[in-house]
């Protein structure tokens, strides 16, 4: 992992079964549901939910800062924690990388393989549900360098220096489906019209770590998208587009990205866009 622009974002497996007793690091899985993380996880882990921790009910992120400090605070997380994330679902622990810096938390780290390589080693699992005590946590206001907004996105279409990064699966930029189905009444589908489509998935090798370095370097420049622009990756809710934002700016060190996590569940829904197909 020494080759990345900042290996220290990431943790191996064997890291974290050294550190799985450490009383300053606090793991967190993230997952649909609750189902996979009561069946088996890693020992210590909080779970938290997508749906009902992590996003409102028009499935927009949450980024109210007093909800967050109540989502750490309850997982026994204080200001000076080290925060190991990681999901289920390729990618996630990436994306709470992301969502934790947009409010200033210092210490996280991306558990690489992620629940998939921790169980493919026969590594502990456990059943009984991780519970601390409450701590008193305080989240700074948001960091805006981290995130684009629509109308930046909408003045982005056919500038040369910007890369708009379509990073969801092909059904859905081509239109297809609306995030995991075709569309229902009402949907719109499709994707931001010059947007370069590259699925997050690439990036991973099969066993749910990062590829190499000069692996992602090559991806991403045989695609056009170079350091010397600036990118906006985009996804569905923002979740897929921060885990991007993670790869291109900590394991590839591109200086210029920004997370537009209001995506494509706002991008349909706003007047007067452009939409292709």
């Amino acid at each position: 992992m020494s080759q990345y622009a900042d290996p220290s974002v990431l943790v191996d497996t064997q890291w974290l079964a050294n550190h799985l007793n450490d009383p300053n690091i606090r793991i967190i899985e993230v997952d649909m549901s609750p189902e996979p993380y009561k069946n088996a996880h890693i020992p210590g882990a909080v779970f938290w939910n997508i749906f009902t921790d992590l996003l409102l009910p028009d499935l927009k992120m949450n980024l109210d800062a007093i909800a967050f400090e109540k989502l750490m605070a309850r997982s026994g997380i204080t200001n000076d924690t080290t925060v190991i994330a990681y999901g289920s679902y390729p990618g996630t622990g990436a994306w709470i990388f992301w969502l934790l810096k947009v409010f200033g938390h210092e210490n996280v780290r991306v558990l690489n393989g992620g629940y998939q390589k921790w169980k493919s080693e026969s590594r502990p699992l456990a059943t009984e549900l991780s519970t601390f005590a409450s701590t008193d946590y305080r989240a700074r206001g948001i960091d805006a360098h981290l995130r684009v907004l629509h109308d930046e996105v909408q003045a982005s279409i056919g500038q040369s220096d910007r890369v708009l990064l379509d990073v969801r699966t092909l059904q859905e930029y081509s239109g297809e489906w609306f995030f995991d189905r075709p569309p229902q009444e009402g949907q719109l589908t499709g994707h931001i019209p010059g947007a370069v489509h590259l699925e997050h998935l690439l990036t991973l090798n099969e066993d749910g770590t990062f590829k190499s370095f000069n692996e992602l370097k090559n991806l991403y420049d045989s695609n056009g998208i170079t350091p010397d622009k600036e990118v906006f990756p985009y996804c569905a809710i923002g979740g897929r587009s921060g885990y991007t934002w993670f790869v291109l700016k900590y394991l590839l060190g591109y200086p210029n990205v920004r997370n537009y996590d209001g995506s494509w569940n706002e991008w349909s829904r706003l007047p007067d866009v452009a939409i292709e197909r």
